[in-house]
Parts: structure tokens; C-alpha cells; sequence
């Protein structure tokens, strides 16, 4: 027998063994969920009794028959309680640690099934919002290293919106996000998906370079009746109406057609949107950002100007000359409806080696679901980041 024909029986097995604990836990599994659908409806057909036994005594007090009201109430429906008391008891007892089956369902199960249809976080939301919104700049700075104003200027609008004082038929948030590419802008749109949903995917991601044409507007918001594409809807709105709980991120906003700002101006101001179908869509649970390479020559100009002890007196110049810039480009209508115009700073050296940590740790994750491990030394993580760091490209040169 060769070593191939000997390994190959060897492997089937060790999958016939698998197959047969398989089969094994299967029956079991069977056999409790049997006996459980059993003791629920013993406590259905008793509790079906009770109301039974209730009524018909009610029905022989109003007609007078004090004894057999007497033997009904303090004789049969007690023995039933009892009854019913033990098949509770023995049910608690056999759904210890987990539970097949219920008798019925609860405002938790209500609320799983409403997280899973909508995206909407439920359970996690409405138990921990108010104090994941006290922390929300150490839960942000887990995945966004540096832009220490950013976060900031990110948690108090979220805050500002969460506690009320924003205009409610708005979105929970509005912002322009700058900066040279690889600093943490699209990062920080993650991240507050993940936050504020639970999910790093609630976000619709839209490239604005596609929309430089005007007749291109329609693919936001869907083709008019009798065109073509008029049954897909919106590339925007319909992502927004199958989530409207998510994060809006508009890439390279300052390449859209002006049309475009038109509907934004609807969306920034109104929080809603009607499609080409006519359907209005709800923009007031999303959050928009939208990035801008506007003013990144600027900042390349004096990258080299940029170190740890000047970097926020620099930062402030640049950003006069850059928003500026910004103010030239897009319409005051539209920029006055922006909650927050954010400026990124440059990553420095410190950061990416803090970046190069997080990286590595992922990496390790996605190793120890596939049964490996690995350990890295000091000197390896510093060389990486020594080798990864590029003032031109942020922290993009070490992710790859």
C-alpha cells in the first residue's frame, strides 16, 4: 500500500469518527429538544386547565353552587398550581446553561430578530449608549492612532446629536474629513460604524470621481420612470433604505458634478432623500462624511517642515490656507450645513509604530483561526515601522 493510499484511508477515518460524534450529538440534541417540546406542552395543557377550571368556577359562584365553587377553587385548582409549579421547575432543570425551546418569547428575542432585519443594534444600544458615549474617544483611539482633534471633534458632534441638541431631522452627523491619503480617514469612518452599529460594514462606501457628469446624478438617486436602470434604485438611496443605520462615506467630494451637491444639500438639511421611484428615503439614523483632497499640495509643500514638537503649530497654518481653499471650491450653502470641516494631521514616526502593533495583532488573529501562532520581537516591530513610514503615503506603505 502506498504512502498516499495509506494516508488517504487514514483521513477517511478519521471523518467516519467525525461523522458518527456528528451523528451522535445530532440524536442527543434531538432526543432534549423532544423532551423539552414535551414539558412545554404539559405546562400549556395545565395552564389551558387552570383558566379552564377558573372560569367554570366563577360560572358556579354566579349560579349559586357555593360547594362546588369551594371544591373547584381550593381543591382542583390548587392540585393543578402545584402541577404546573413542578413542570416549570423541571424545565428550568433541563434548559440549565442553554434552552432549545421556549414557551414563549421575550422583549430580548423581539429585539435579535430587529438587529438582524435592520442592522439596528438593539440590545447593545439601548443598555450601553450612554456610557459607550462617555468613553467614545478611547473606543475610537483603539483603531485610530493619532488625530487626537479629530476624534474629538467627531465625539462631541455625535454626542451633541445623541443628547438632543441637534436638529432632529438631520443626520446624527455631518462631516468633510482632509488630510493627505494613509493618515486614518477612512479608518475613522470604520471605526464609527463599528461603534455606533456594532458593525465595521455598516458603512456604504461611494467613489464621488464616478459622478462628474451631470446626467451621472440619477445613479445616486435612481432613474426616472421609463429610463433605464429605473427598477434598481439609487446607488445612494438604496443602500441608505436597506440600512438606514450606517455611515455615508463620500470619497473625493470635491470631484462631483455641482448637481450633486443639490441632492446632498437635501440630504444634509432635510435628513431624507426621494428616489427616482418616489420612495423617501431616511437619512435622519446615518452618518455622512465626506473626504476632500483639496489643499493636499499644500500640505505635501511642507511635509518635511513637520516634526512630534512642531506638528500643531504647523497644522493650524495649513489648515488656514487649506480651508480656504475648500471655501473656493464648494458653495457656502452647502458648506454651512457641514458640522464639522476636520483636518488629519500627518502620521509621525511614534504613530506608526503604534499602527504597526495594531497590524500585527490582526495579523496574529487571523493566524489563530487557522491554528498557527506567532511572536514578534521589538526589534523586529521596530524595524518595521522604520521601514514602513512614509510622510507622503501615512501608514499605507506599512499595510502592505
Amino acid at each position: 500500500m502506498s504512502d498516499l493510499t495509506r494516508t488517504t484511508r487514514q483521513r477517511l477515518d478519521e471523518i467516519e469518527r467525525e461523522l458518527e460524534q456528528l451523528r451522535a450529538q445530532r440524536e442527543d440534541l434531538r432526543a432534549r429538544w423532544e423532551t423539552e417540546k414535551l414539558h412545554i406542552k404539559t405546562i400549556r395543557d395545565l395552564k389551558s386547565q387552570i383558566e379552564d377550571v377558573k372560569h367554570e368556577a366563577a360560572e358556579a359562584e354566579r349560579e349559586g353552587d357555593y360547594g362546588r365553587t369551594a371544591e373547584l377553587r381550593y381543591g382542583t385548582l390548587l392540585d393543578l398550581e402545584r402541577q404546573l409549579a413542578e413542570a416549570n421547575q423541571q424545565l428550568m432543570t433541563l434548559q440549565q446553561g442553554s434552552a432549545l425551546l421556549k414557551e414563549e418569547i421575550d422583549a430580548a428575542d423581539i429585539a435579535e430578530i430587529v438587529a438582524k432585519w435592520t442592522g439596528i443594534p438593539v440590545q447593545r444600544m439601548l443598555e450601553t449608549e450612554r456610557t459607550k458615549l462617555l468613553t467614545m474617544e478611547d473606543r475610537l483611539h483603539e483603531r485610530v492612532i493619532g488625530q487626537q482633534e479629530a476624534v474629538v471633534a467627531v465625539s462631541n458632534a455625535i454626542r451633541r446629536s445623541r443628547a438632543g441638541l441637534q436638529d432632529a431631522n438631520r443626520p446624527i452627523g455631518s462631516f468633510i474629513f482632509l488630510g493627505s491619503t494613509g493618515v486614518g480617514k477612512t479608518e475613522m469612518a470604520r471605526a464609527l460604524a463599528e461603534f455606533l452599529f456594532d458593525d465595521e460594514h455598516a458603512l456604504v462606501r461611494i467613489d464621488m470621481s464616478e459622478y462628474m457628469e451631470k446626467h451621472a446624478v440619477s445613479r445616486l438617486i435612481g432613474a426616472p420612470p421609463g429610463y433605464v436602470g429605473y427598477e434598481e434604485g439609487g446607488q445612494l438611496t438604496e443602500a441608505v433604505r436597506r440600512r438606514p443605520y450606517s455611515v455615508v462615506l463620500l470619497d473625493e467630494i470635491e470631484k462631483a458634478h455641482p448637481d450633486v451637491f443639490n441632492v446632498l444639500l437635501q440630504v444634509l438639511d432635510d435628513g431624507r432623500l426621494t428616489d427616482g421611484q418616489g420612495r423617501v428615503v431616511d437619512f435622519k439614523n446615518a452618518i455622512v462624511i465626506m473626504t476632500s483632497n483639496l489643499g493636499t499640495e499644500v500640505m505635501q509643500d511642507r511635509l518635511l517642515e513637520i516634526t512630534e514638537d512642531n506638528r500643531d503649530t504647523v497644522m493650524s497654518e495649513i489648515r488656514i490656507e487649506i480651508v480656504d481653499i475648500l471655501r473656493k471650491r464648494l458653495r457656502p450653502e452647502f458648506l454651512n450645513r457641514v458640522d464639522e470641516v476636520i483636518l488629519f494631521k500627518p502620521l509621525v514616526p511614534s504613530e506608526i509604530h503604534k499602527i504597526a502593533r495594531l497590524q500585527l495583532d490582526a495579523v496574529a488573529h487571523r493566524l489563530k483561526d487557522l491554528g498557527y501562532g506567532f511572536q514578534v520581537t521589538d526589534e523586529c516591530l521596530d524595524w518595521l515601522a522604520r521601514r514602513g513610514y512614509d510622510a507622503q503615503y501615512g501608514a499605507r506603505p506599512l499595510k502592505r
